[in-house]
């Protein structure tokens, strides 16, 4: 009598090693949809918030007005991240001892440095989960095949204990075991197409936040230089 086949059979009859190759894909593809909605809704506040951001900075009429936004509404996304660590070093360098490595320098290399920091911490917060995403993308279609691999083995092994090697014997039980390659493809596709899309997004945005970045610089150091030599500790003070 011809034994049903389908994926419960499958689960009832893998041993504990194809059972844990089940529990390793299902936990990578419950982290790769946990990244792909959590960083989803969390980038699209963040494009939201920086729209409105960069609107109020480009029609404010001086820093001090862009200063009291942020105390406002916060610091929500990069470009405003990038506004406030560059009042804060305004602020620091004209509170200065001169003591201090961190505070050596004139006022544009001190400036320099912080938007500098501002942006690796950024950077380093918008490429969060992707590396989870790149691991999941290129592991889980070898664990896939390890668990068919496996599956092959021990079927061939019931095959030949039995002693009926017909077509319709072999085809079930391999056709089963082919189900673990079909759950690593179907767990990595989603965190490959996901990995793209969020690097790309993210390239897109630090390519802006950099350009932003060095109007933000030219602003305030051609200020500096209008004003005279100590105009950006004390214009930005007064923003700060």
């Amino acid at each position: 009598m011809q034994q049903d086949m389908g994926f419960a059979h499958f689960l009832g009859q893998a041993d504990g090693l194809g059972q844990f190759l089940l529990v390793v894909l299902a936990v990578m593809s419950v982290a790769t949809w946990y990244l792909i909605v959590g960083k989803s809704i969390a980038q699209w506040r963040m494009r939201r918030r920086a729209r409105a951001f960069l609107a109020e900075f480009w029609n404010a009429t001086d820093m001090a007005e862009v200063a009291k936004h942020i105390d406002r509404q916060g610091v929500g996304d990069p470009f405003s991240h990038l506004t406030h660590h560059g009042l804060r070093a305004a602020e620091q360098y004209r509170n200065r001892s001169s003591y201090r490595l961190v505070e050596a320098g004139s006022a544009d290399e001190f400036l320099t440095r912080a938007l500098r920091r501002a942006m690796e911490q950024d950077t380093a917060r918008l490429e969060y989960g992707l590396t989870v995403l790149a691991s999941v993308a290129s592991s889980a279609p070898f664990v896939g095949l390890f668990g068919t691999v496996w599956g092959i083995y021990h079927a061939l092994l019931n095959i030949g204990m039995s002693g009926q090697g017909s077509l319709g014997q072999v085809a079930g039980p391999i056709g089963e075991a082919l189900i673990m390659t079909a759950l690593g493809l179907a767990v990595a596709i989603p965190a490959v197409l996901a990995y793209n899309a969020f690097a790309r997004a993210n390239r897109l945005l630090l390519a802006e936040l950099d350009g932003f970045a060095h109007d933000l610089f030219a602003f305030m150091s051609t200020g500096i230089r209008a004003e005279g030599r100590n105009a950006l500790p004390q214009t930005l003070a007064r923003a700060a």
